[in-house]
Order: C-alpha cells, then structure tokens, then sequence
C-alpha cells in the first residue's frame, strides 16, 4: 500500500468539489476555513487534494486543453452529450464568456492557488512552504496559459479586497523568481509530491513557452530562454533517476512501481482515497463494454492515422485487463470483444463496432453509439470498480516530455543534429521508425503521438503556431480563441479585464 500525507483534517471542503465554491462576494479568495497553526501538514495535504478537482479526470482542465484540439472530439449522438452545445463549443472554438466548464475550471485552478497560498500564514517549515509554493506556481501556469492573466493574494490578505492580478509578462518574472527560490528546499521524492525535478520540469516549460504566452498570434523563441530549457533537461537526464518504460506502464494502477518514466504525479489510494482518474476511460467506453462507460468521448481519425502500425503507442491487449474483460488499452477501433473472444453488441444488438468515422452531430440512429475511436489511456482498475476510487496515479510530468522539450529547445536554436537522436531515441522504445531529419512539423506529431489524452495538446498547437488553423470538425478560426475568456462571474473583481474579442 502507498504511503500518503498526513490526512488529519483532511480539508476536503478544500478539495473544491462544489463545497467551497469561491464565493463572488470574496472576489475569487478563500480564507483559512479554520485551519490552525498546529495543522500545517493537513492544510499542506487539503492543497495536494485540491489539485484533483480541476486537474484530474476530464471534466477539468484536461477538458479545455483535450476538446479545442485535433485530438479529442464529443460528438453529439443524437440527444446525448448535447448539454446546449458546450461541448460542440470546444471543439468548434465557439465559446463565449459564460461556458460553464470554463467558468468553473477558472474557479477551481484558482480554489488552488488560494488554498496552496493559505499554507504560508501558518508558519510552515521550510520544505512544506516550498511545496506549497510549487502547488501555487503548477496552478498559476495553468491560468497563465488559459486566460493570459493571473489573480493573487499574498498570505493572510484581506480576502473582502479584491485579488491583484498579473498579466504575462509579469506573471512569468514571478513563476521563474518563485520556483528558481524554492527548488533548493523542496525534497527529491517520492514522485506524488511537489519535488526539485518536477520544479525544473515547470521551469523547463515556463521558458519553452515565455514567447507564446506573451505573443499568442506570433511565437518567439529566445535563444537564452531555450538554454535554459537545455540546462534544466540535463540536470534531469544526468541524475540518471528516469528512463522510458514501457508506454501504457506509465498510466497502469500500480504505475507508482512499474514506471520510471513519471516524474511528478497525484497519488491514488485505491478504494479509499482517489481523485476521479477512472473517468478517463469510463467517458468514452461503450455501455456494453466492462466496465460499463457513458458512451462519450473520441478521438479523430485523423490523428489516428499519424501513427505506424507497428507504435507500441497505438495499445493492445495489457495484462490484468484484456483477459479479465475483453477490453484493451490504448485506441480502440473495430469490432469490441469480451474475455471469452465473443462479440460484444450495441444497445441495438447490432455488432459493437467502433468506427473511426466521426461527425461533431451523429444523426444515423446505426451509427450513434459505435461512432469514433475510444481510447483507454490509463489501463483499468479492476480492483475497485465498487468504488470508483481506481489506484492508477494520476500523471502530470514524465520524462518523455524532458526529452521531446530538450529536442525542440535545440531545434529551434539551430542544433536540430543533437535534437535528431533525442527524439529517435524515444521513437525506438515506442516502436516507430527513427526519422530521417527533424522538423517543427514532425515533431508536433511526435508530441502528439507521445501524450495523447494527457492534457497539453491546446498548449503544444499553441506554441507551433497551429491552434486556429482547420482540422477535422473544426474550420479555421478567430485569433481571439488563443486565450479563453474570463468568466463573466469573475469581473466583478475589477482587476481582472476581459480578454480582446469577447
């Protein structure tokens, strides 16, 4: 069993669910909900469990980095996944300033800024404020890279004033300052804590993406800022703490042992204390299928179609859950199958047949619940599908994207001859022809192959220049969808200015 962090207290109206919605009239701050002097650890534990709500799962801000891009799809079948058009808005960049999901993902990444914020008025140790300051610095990224602006407070301010704000520039300063301050201090494991590596994994994206945060439209890439990604990947790779494993490893319910690839995570505890990982598969797998899904989530065929036939990456059949069930890891296309090798049905006692044609509204009443390609990312939990509560830790950094960022720092300083075997490298533990040379375009598709389904594809497309031009189901589009809008239940703290075009 897993150790966890002290949960005396366990602050789970911290963990933001709907218990402690930010309350408007505090403009977007919560205060310290009663926490004591004497219970650092728990508060230190409620900032680690707030992080579950916006960030695991894919109803948070998986769903805004997953939907808006060529790899995700909801299609509307027929009255289900309708929900007025939100989840069409994503996919279509046709969303406004009231989305639901984009107000609430603002709200929570915020809930855990603040919450991570409280920690520090408490006299914390050294080491847990420096924790504390890295869940902040995670959360505060992630706004950056959604709404261009940053709310804050500094520990125990008046929470009835309204929270300064940072727009890019110096949001950035800060993060760098922040995180090059607390890395000394923070510890070197275990991996499901705030750690010296995952800071420099942050740092390592702080910089690779400075230029596109700060000019959406037109990214910039300055030399200096992409050494210092270079750097920080050696300082990881030369630890020699990490290497590839084998790929569906990495997201199986004990990937805490088979993995030595993840570098920063959310720990689970199976059946008793989990975040809600086990809907990554649930919200695209059939009603028919074990377990039983909701019948939702795709990907495209055309992303489908960027891989080699032989790319590991691509899934099949994983122990512990294809002779249990049937069901493999990985993309599921073509005819589903149970543990016996039978032929799974639809509700319609058609052939369970998932087909990689896929429209943003399937109207054929045949084709409604087989249309697109499932995928099944982090491998079943059989063990505690009572529950819900899977075992499966949560990723959020692997060493994988150290390499592939190494890679494209030195492609886009002019070193695309040390970025070749990098990325070659990684493409041979998957199973995927070497490339010949390497190209912003080829390696975009190699970020895509790697970490699908993982959280960062808005991000990536962002950086290369391609969010808003077409691909499938979505045509090209308005410049103003390179950052979301702010909600409008938030502008009532008038420091924060709505974003250009909405």
């Amino acid at each position: 069993m897993k150790n966890i962090y002290i949960t005396a207290f366990v602050a789970l109206g911290l963990s933001l669910s709907g218990c402690t919605k930010l309350d408007e009239s505090l403009n977007g701050q919560i205060g310290n909900q009663g926490v004591s002097s004497g219970n650092v650890a728990g508060l230190l534990n409620a900032s680690y469990t707030a992080m579950r709500n916006p960030y695991q799962g894919p109803w948070g801000w998986w769903s805004l980095q997953e939907f808006p891009s060529d790899e995700a799809i909801v299609p509307t079948r027929g009255g289900d996944w309708d929900d007025n058009g939100a989840w069409r808005a994503l996919h279509l960049h046709r969303w406004a300033a009231d989305h639901t999901r984009i107000s609430d993902v603002f709200r929570d990444l915020n809930s855990v800024s603040y919450v991570a914020t409280n920690v520090l008025q408490f006299n914390p140790t050294s080491a847990q404020a420096a924790q504390a300051r890295f869940l902040r610095a995670f959360a505060q990224f992630s706004i950056l890279d959604g709404w261009g602006q940053v709310p804050y407070r500094e520990a125990g301010e008046d929470v009835t004033q309204p929270s300064r704000v940072r727009k890019a520039p110096e949001e950035i300063a800060y993060l760098i300052s922040e995180l090059t301050a607390i890395l000394p201090e923070l510890p070197d494991g275990p991996n499901y804590s705030a750690t010296k590596d995952a800071a420099r994994v942050l740092l390592m994206k702080i910089y690779l993406n400075k230029g596109a945060f700060t000019n959406k439209v037109t990214p910039t890439f300055d030399a200096a800022d992409m050494a210092q990604v270079i750097t920080l990947a050696d300082q990881i790779i030369n630890s020699g703490k990490y290497a590839l494993s084998p790929y569906y490893d990495n997201f199986a319910p004990t990937n805490n042992l088979l993995s030595k690839e993840n570098i920063f995570t959310a720990q689970n505890i199976g059946g008793s204390d989990a975040g809600a990982v086990r809907d990554i598969w649930n919200s695209g797998l059939h009603y028919n299928q074990n377990p039983s899904g909701i019948n939702g989530f795709a990907t495209l065929s055309d992303f489908y179609n960027k891989y080699e036939s032989t790319d590991k990456r691509l899934g099949g059949a994983y122990p512990g859950v294809t002779n249990v069930s049937g069901l493999k890891v990985g993309f599921l296309v073509g005819q589903q199958f149970d543990q016996n090798g039978g032929l799974l049905k639809d509700r319609r006692g058609n052939n369970l047949i998932f087909t990689p044609e896929v429209s943003i509204i399937e109207r054929d009443p045949n084709h409604l619940e087989v249309a697109g390609i499932r995928i099944v990312k982090y491998p079943v939990d059989y063990a505690n599908t009572a529950t819900n509560l899977a075992e499966n830790d949560w990723v959020y950094y692997r060493y994988a994207d150290v390499l592939l960022m190494k890679a494209e720092a030195q492609l886009r300083t002019g070193l695309a001859a040390s970025a070749l075997p990098i990325v070659n490298s990684l493409r041979t533990a998957r199973s995927a022809t070497p490339f010949v040379s390497l190209t912003l375009d080829n390696l975009l598709d190699e970020r895509g192959r790697e970490f699908i389904w993982e959280g960062i594809r808005r991000q990536d497309l962002i950086r290369f220049g391609k969010f808003l031009t077409p691909w499938q189901e979505k045509p090209a589009d308005d410049p103003k969808y390179l950052v979301f809008p702010i909600p409008d239940n938030q502008l009532g703290n008038t420091n924060l200015v709505q974003n250009a075009g909405y």
